[in-house]
């Protein structure tokens, strides 16, 4: 077990916190050089250095392959950039909008979708006036029902913020649900203070957090107590967990996962198919497989522990259900998916 007393945010912290040996400094470094590396004290506390293959450090520790870009791989893989009327909103759907508060984590997935778009050197958060500019938006568009607050991860942002990005949407009448997207309670649980949690509530508004989780030693004691926080406030929790190759690829380690969370009262929402985001080619799996994971699963779990396996479709046309009708499987790894549109769209597996 690593006892980090602070952040680790390079190559030479993970190589003196004994993450990585220092044969691997320069190689580690490399990849640092273009995607943020961030660890809290709580996950180094999690990886077992013992094993080549720990699902926690392959998470989270920065890997050379990560600087190889498939040809299908693309910096924007949901479009993000497409469907953003002013900066800091995402608006993909008619009810609902992104607000893209925060561009900083405490972690760094190393297979984050938006990992072009993350980083301390792309500024913390909205500045003031951009804030404005994105509640003016939702303000003047009445169709938008809910606003999913994410980032990089809200949850970065002081009680104080929080509070008062709270009341500005609480004084737009037609904003009925809050949804805040975070990994904190798991990678940094300590984070979940009391002032956070009264920051997150509205006396008017529908308070939801989406949490993201992709392992079951990830629910150890602490994020557990984070969880239980948040869920004895009377805030509902949601997990959205990524089919990642080497972590949880397999129904033994999502049925632990989705078991896992469904205890802690956290409803079980979707399983996402891994995102084309460059230089993560070796954390996807196959549509096939997922879906052979996920008939499995049907055959071991209540129906309270299931998750939706989604794609999003590659350039902004939202998501889908792979194990819908809309997916047609047409060749070995090649498939056409039917957006909600009708649209066909064509999908090949790249791993």
């Amino acid at each position: 077990m690593t006892r980090a007393l602070a952040p680790l945010k390079s190559a030479r912290d993970l190589v003196d916190a004994g993450l990585v040996v220092a044969e691997r400094e320069p190689a580690i470094a490399a990849v640092g050089q273009k995607y943020a590396i961030a660890i809290t004290p709580h996950i180094a506390q999690l990886i077992d250095v013992t094993d080549a293959s720990d699902a926690i450090a392959r998470q989270f520790i920065p890997d050379p392959r990560e600087l190889r870009v498939h040809e299908s791989e693309i910096a924007d893989p949901i479009g993000d950039d497409a469907m953003s009327p002013v900066t800091g909103i995402v608006h993909r759907y008619a009810d609902r909008v992104l607000l893209k508060i925060a561009s900083v984590c405490s972690v760094y997935c190393r297979f984050c979708f938006r990992r072009e778009m993350v980083g301390p050197e792309l500024g913390e958060t909205l500045t003031a006036r951009e804030l404005k500019h994105a509640l003016d938006y939702i303000a003047a568009t009445p169709e938008i029902w809910e606003v999913i607050l994410t980032g990089g991860d809200p949850f970065v942002l002081s009680a104080r913020r929080v509070r008062d990005v709270t009341t500005a949407l609480g004084n737009i009448p037609h904003v009925k649900i809050l949804r805040w997207h975070t990994r904190v309670p798991v990678v940094d649980p300590h984070r979940v203070t009391d002032d956070l949690v009264a920051a997150l509530t509205s006396s008017d508004k529908t308070v939801f957090v989406g949490l993201h989780v992709n392992h079951a030693r990830e629910l150890n004691a602490d994020a557990l107590a984070a969880i239980s926080k948040l869920v004895d406030a009377g805030i509902p929790l949601v997990s959205q967990t990524v089919l990642l190759k080497g972590v949880n690829d397999s129904a033994d380690a999502l049925e632990a996962l989705l078991r896992g969370l469904t205890a802690a009262r956290v409803t079980p929402y979707y399983l996402h198919h891994g995102d084309l985001a460059p230089g993560t080619s070796h954390f996807r799996t196959t549509i096939a497989q997922g879906l052979a994971i996920m008939e499995e699963l049907r055959r071991r779990l209540s129906g309270l522990a299931m998750p939706e396996y989604v794609l999003d479709i590659p350039g902004a046309h939202g998501k889908v259900a792979l194990t819908s009708a809309a997916v047609t499987r047409v060749g070995d790894g090649h498939y056409e998916i039917r957006d909600r549109f009708g649209t066909v769209h064509r999908y090949r597996d790249c791993v």
